[in-house]
């Protein structure tokens, strides 16, 4: 552990993405302001090295607004604008991270490394003159009228401005264990209730569709229905685990389910597992497809929609007899299959929580940001970036943008 230095013009508490941007950008921009940065684990960055399957989606080709949720759309499209993608993948070939981009727009190193990423933003870190304090945990910031202290395990030490870059509670092993909320708290901010987001679900016990299918990945449409209508309607890959239900689709409905257990509002959550297709849609498919194949038996049929696992399993779970032809289908479990298909609800239980969750819902409020500066509205002098706001976006490459962005803003400011 190095010792904090007693006093700095700028102290960034948190070296994750957007405390690394910020800290850059603020050198970068202000070359005569001191820079020191202040991490709480032994090797700063680890979420950075687990992101993307240890690859990093650096971030998406198409980023706006509507790809996040949380505070209101209008703030996050201006910090957004401070830093549009292709500025971004610029940035990152100056520190010699040239980024291809892959299936939806997601945008990853062309070494498919996350070392990489973190290795030019700790690299750019230092060139640029910032000092990085590891294994220095802050416990308590105060302010007076003139600058902050900073309680810290190597001792106090002052600053004149302080970013949190502190990181939600996703992934706590990786250093982000909500202590930037209370940070944030004790300095007059409010805090909207957290939970986690991009998170795998759990199904209850009595959904046996999961169990028989563990492993098995297909497109699905998701609905997740609150209060009786539809709040959100996804698309993409869902992937069946040993305890529930996982894949991008999913861990972009999660949060929205999260958020309606934590209001308290009734929320459930439909699979399609035929895209894009309604009830009368599908009916009038396995309509056609008995007067063109009336000797196919349903379940090779079936299987040429989805895969022949999870056919099996729906028609065990329907009571349809795998022996049926088409020919003998009776118009009651025809329509039952394809209620079956379009709207079948998934017995969410509740998510795998904050260990496997992926990013943070909830944070400090965003309408007590300035959007121009990522300055608090209530405690001068202190800036708030990245996760620990409320601000979360849908899986690809948003929330690392959202970090270099609202990074970029805060690190112009501070000077």
């Amino acid at each position: 552990m190095s010792p904090v230095p007693p006093h700095a013009g700028v102290a960034i508490v948190g070296a994750g993405a957007a405390g690394l941007a910020t800290a850059i950008f603020a050198r970068r921009l202000n070359p005569s302001v001191p820079v020191v940065l202040l991490d709480g684990a032994a090797r700063p960055g680890a979420k950075i090295l687990v992101s993307g399957g240890s690859r990093c989606n650096v971030t998406n080709a198409r980023v706006t607004e509507r790809d996040f949720f949380g505070g209101k759309q209008t703030i996050i499209r201006r910090v957004l604008r401070a830093l549009p993608v292709l500025e971004t993948v610029a940035w990152f070939a100056e520190m010699g991270v040239a980024l291809h981009e892959e299936e939806h727009g997601k945008l990853f190193p062309d070494s498919s490394k996350s070392r990489d990423v973190l290795d030019a933003l700790l690299r750019e870190v230092q060139a640029c003159g910032v000092r990085l304090t590891a294994s220095t945990r802050v416990t308590a910031i105060t302010r007076d009228e003139s600058s902050f202290t900073l309680e810290t395990s190597a001792g106090p030490m002052r600053a004149d401005r302080v970013v949190l870059a502190t990181g939600g509670q996703s992934l706590p092993k990786s250093g982000s264990d909500g202590v930037g909320f209370d940070l944030a708290r004790g300095l007059g901010h409010r805090i909207v209730p957290p939970t986690p987001a991009l998170a795998p679900l759990l199904l209850n016990t009595h959904d046996v569709l999961h169990a028989q299918l563990s492993g098995v990945a297909h497109a699905v449409d998701l609905s997740v229905w609150v209060e009786g209508a539809v709040a959100q309607r996804l698309s993409g890959s869902l992937l069946w685990t040993h305890l529930g239900v996982s894949g991008p689709v999913v861990l972009d409905a999660s949060r929205h389910w999260l958020r309606a257990q934590l209001e308290g509002r009734p929320a459930e959550v439909m699979i399609n597992f035929c895209p894009g297709q309604s009830f009368d849609q599908v009916d009038q498919v396995w309509t056609a497809l008995a007067s063109v194949r009336p000797r196919t038996f349903v379940p090779t049929a079936l299987a040429e929609f989805i895969p022949a696992s999870v056919a099996a399993a729906l028609l065990a779970h329907l009571g349809i007899d795998s022996g049926t032809a088409l020919a003998h289908f009776t118009r009651d479990d025809r329509r039952r299959l394809a209620h079956a298909l379009s709207h079948w609800p998934l017995g969410v239980a509740g998510s795998r929580g904050y260990s496997y969750a992926e990013a943070t819902a909830g944070g400090v409020c965003l309408d007590e940001i300035n959007p121009a500066t990522m300055e608090s509205r209530l405690c001068p002098g202190l800036f708030i970036v990245g996760e620990v706001l409320d601000v979360d976006g849908r899986i690809g490459g948003f929330n690392f943008q959202w970090a270099w962005a609202s990074g970029r803003v805060a690190g112009a400011a501070v000077g």
